[in-house]
């Protein structure tokens, strides 16, 4: 296949995935489930796909103990992540909520500095300034008059961000503790996320009996946003990343995963109709331009990194 068509595919995937991760706020609100019970039911349903997909393709490969004893550590972080998210989804709404999320990217860093030595460069102390002055501009100039609630929905949102940087740092370790186990026989990305999503479902629907949660779904209607959340926003838009990023430069991928909380953000104003005044488009302008500059890397970096 040439080049240029590959690389034009590759970038409608991308583009895709990313818009499918922007509809999930809006599909957990549609829900109409308590945010355990939606965060248990998307990772469940995923799992179950995910592993239908392995088995069907005949691609399911023994794992050695210490990788599925790995596997917990994103398995925990991404239940975290959710038991996190929803909740901030439903007080701060989905738009702002995503956003908050990508804070991951710093944490990101952080991890790359403290666990593996990485540098941190000017672009990314420039990244996070503008990231800041960005999120000041959309809450910090009405922070004291926010109500409790809303403020609780933002902290909420940010530690999201830390929690889904440690399941990708912890993805990153079982895959690699995977091949070295056998180069050869190296479990595929879905069935890794398919270990993952039944451990994320695992943990919720323990947190979900503890707060004593009804895991009845409310009606047909409910159960459909379920299977589009769990087949759409998580299976399918994972699926179309992952096969894009092998063929995209590491700024051609930072800057197309901004779809993600931007769509987040445009449909919450259009369906849910949130009130956004001319200074939190302009923060929600800066800190997408800080999130890009603080998630580019050099590419030998990448490189190295893959």
């Amino acid at each position: 296949m040439p080049e240029r068509p590959v690389q034009r595919a590759a970038l409608l995937s991308m583009l895709a995935g990313a818009a499918l991760i922007g509809t999930n706020g809006l599909m957990v609100r549609w829900a109409d489930t308590p945010p355990t019970i939606s965060a248990f039911y998307r990772m469940l349903f995923a799992g179950i796909m995910l592993t239908l997909l392995v088995v069907l393709r005949r691609d399911w490969r023994p794992l050695p103990g210490r990788v599925w004893l790995w596997a917990l550590v994103p398995a925990a972080a991404f239940a975290a992540d959710l038991w996190l998210w929803h909740r901030s989804i439903l007080l701060i709404g989905p738009g702002l909520a995503t956003l908050l999320a990508n804070a991951q990217v710093f944490f990101m860093a952080l991890a790359g500095l403290v666990l593996f030595g990485e540098r941190i460069g000017l672009r990314f102390l420039a990244g996070i300034t503008l990231a800041f002055a960005g999120l000041w501009s959309m809450l910090g100039a009405d922070w004291a008059r926010l109500p409790a609630d809303y403020r609780w929905g933002v902290w909420l949102g940010l530690a999201t961000g830390l929690c889904y940087a440690v399941y990708n740092v912890g993805l990153k370790h079982v895959q690699r503790a995977g091949q070295d186990h056998d180069p050869r026989r190296a479990a595929p990305i879905a069935q890794i996320l398919a270990i993952a999503s039944l451990g994320s479902a695992l943990l919720l629907g323990m947190a979900a009996g503890v707060e004593g949660a009804a895991f009845a779904i409310p009606g047909w209607a409910s159960l459909g946003w379920l299977l589009v959340l769990a087949g759409l926003g998580h299976c399918l838009s994972w699926i179309l990343i992952s096969r894009a990023m092998q063929r995209l430069g590491v700024a051609v991928v930072g800057l197309l995963l901004l779809v993600q909380p931007v769509c987040a953000f445009l449909l919450d104003v259009a369906l849910l109709q949130r009130p956004t005044q001319t200074r939190e488009w302009m923060g929600l302008g800066l800190t997408l331009a800080g999130i890009f500059l603080a998630s580019l890397k050099p590419r030998t970096r990448a490189a190295a990194a893959a």
